[in-house]
Formats: C-alpha cells, sequence, structure tokens
C-alpha cells in the first residue's frame, strides 16, 4: 500500500489545499504504481504545533514562515 506522510505546521494550510495534497499525492502514485494503487493509497496530512519544528538548530514558528513567504 502506498502511503505519503506530509507534517506541516498547524494553521499554515486551508481545507482546500490538503484536499489538494491528498488529490496529487494519489495521482501521482497512480502514475508509478497504476490503477490499481488508487484505492489503497494512504496520505496523512498532519499538523504540528506552532514550535514543534526546528530547522538549522533552531525553532521555527508560523510566524517565520509566513514572514518569509511576503518577501
Amino acid at each position: 500500500m502506498p502511503f505519503a506522510n506530509f507534517k506541516v505546521p498547524a494553521g499554515s494550510l486551508d481545507e482546500k489545499q490538503k484536499e489538494l495534497i491528498v488529490t496529487r499525492t494519489t495521482e501521482l502514485y497512480t502514475e508509478i504504481y497504476g490503477e490499481r494503487a488508487r484505492a489503497a493509497t494512504m496520505v496523512l496530512v498532519e499538523e504540528v504545533a506552532d514550535g514543534g519544528w526546528g530547522i538549522g538548530g533552531g525553532v521555527l514558528t508560523l510566524a517565520m514562515l509566513q514572514e518569509s513567504s511576503e518577501d
């Protein structure tokens, strides 16, 4: 069974964006494994609490992500 697990900062995606991740990921697995994979593909979008991320040894917050997307 194909499985994909996306961890995203809580509040960074709306429901439509999460649905898009699920749909596109399922389509990708179907392209790779064939139509038989569609019904068995599991996609999990997990929201991680703000401050629960780290990169380069520092804590990454939603405010920091939003700030960098405005640049």
